[in-house]
């Protein structure tokens, strides 16, 4: 993983959090599509949010988990990524 949060790493996130096997293409070509529609639903994202914590020894502001697209879930954990805090 690269200092941001790319959709390829959204998916791994998504394998390894939620059990979800996502097409990183499809997360990119529907960034605006809701995670429900990907499968995901609100237990898996905590899950994708506490793999990501746990991979960046980093804790996510509380929102992270109430996210609901791709796009605002990646523009949220790359601004913590980017802060450091």
């Amino acid at each position: 993983m690269t200092d941001q949060l790319t959709y390829q790493d959204l998916a791994a996130l998504m394998k390894k959090g939620a059990g979800l096997t996502v097409d990183p293409d499809a997360l990119e070509r529907r960034p605006e599509g809701e995670f429900a529609e990907f499968g995901l639903d609100s237990l898996g994202l905590l899950g994708v949010v506490g793999e990501l914590e746990n991979r960046h020894e980093l804790a996510m502001p509380p929102e992270a988990d109430k996210c609901r697209t791709p796009k605002e879930f990646l523009e949220l954990v790359n601004a913590q990524l980017a802060a450091g805090v």
